[in-house]
């Protein structure tokens, strides 16, 4: 996992919409995942939530007690006020991944040149996504060439500015049920050191910023209770699944949250298609 640091200056007070009572330097935990499969489609590659080893359960029960406590004490809000369109949100619990080697291919955009659309990230077969129990359904989409109009924070923007982020897709999912909501977004870096540094970056322990979420009209809107984020480095992209119980409301356990974003975290396979055209320049 990564370790969340500071690129040089320090952080800064809570910034406004944060949960409140939450201590954020204590926010990263490993969630632990239940098994099985889910009805919806898979990732093409393996995903890390998926592959914990024996030597990172002891960091996911210590981990998951944490979160526990804090919830018993109080540490979240129950519920949240809905969010305004580019409210300045953070997620309660953040979880950061390495980068796949495989990605190797598709490090800088000088290997993958293209840009994103929206029809690449968001095609028909993500308009629903599902993960056992858990089924969304695309409420909004949004593609951003001004990667500040989709994120807040100085620190955040000036990285995304230094590291040339020239792209923000994001997609706003609601649940079958009504009873969740997530946020899916992908930031296109120049490589993949600049993506690892926005990864950095998003962790809520440096208030350096994050991504809006995304609130379309009439749709379940997120709130600024309970919630989780899990950001990836894929190349030069940042893939970011965010999600919470609607309203803000703590999560029965972690496996619920993990469960919320396989799901969320679907249009995430573009990366594979990306990987299967890199170096081949008839295709890009």
């Amino acid at each position: 996992m990564i370790e969340a640091r500071d690129s040089g200056s320090s952080p800064g007070p809570t910034p406004p919409g944060s949960p409140s009572g939450t201590d954020t330097g204590q926010r990263d935990f490993w969630p632990a995942d239940s098994g099985g499969d889910g009805d919806g489609k898979g990732s093409k590659g393996p995903n890390p939530k998926l592959l914990i080893g024996g030597a990172i359960v002891l960091v996911v029960v210590v981990a998951a007690v944490a979160v526990v406590a804090m919830m018993a004490s109080g540490g979240g809000k129950k519920s949240g006020g809905a969010a305004k369109q580019g409210a300045q949100l953070l997620p309660t619990a953040f979880t950061p991944w390495a980068p796949e080697k495989e990605m190797g291919k598709i490090s800088d955009r000088q290997r993958d040149g293209r840009p994103i659309t929206e029809g690449e990230v968001f095609p028909p077969d993500v308009k629903t996504v599902a993960y056992k129990k858990y089924s969304f359904t695309l409420a909004g989409t949004s593609l951003a060439s001004d990667c500040k109009d989709a994120t807040w924070g100085q620190r955040l923007q000036a990285d995304l500015a230094a590291h040339q982020c020239t792209q923000v897709a994001r997609g706003a999912y609601v649940s079958q049920d009504k009873q969740h909501v997530g946020q899916f977004a992908v930031l296109n870096m120049a490589n993949q050191d600049g993506a690892q540094q926005i990864v950095r970056d998003l962790d809520p322990a440096t208030n350096a910023g994050f991504v809006r979420a995304l609130d379309p009209d009439g749709a379940v809107a997120f709130h600024s209770g309970f919630s989780a984020a899990y950001a990836h480095t894929y190349g030069h992209f940042v893939i970011l699944s965010w999600v919470q119980r609607a309203g803000g409301a703590q999560p029965a356990n972690l496996s619920e949250l993990v469960d919320l974003s396989l799901a969320v975290e679907k249009p995430a396979d573009f990366v594979w298609g990306r990987l299967e055209m890199a170096g081949d320049n008839s295709k890009q």
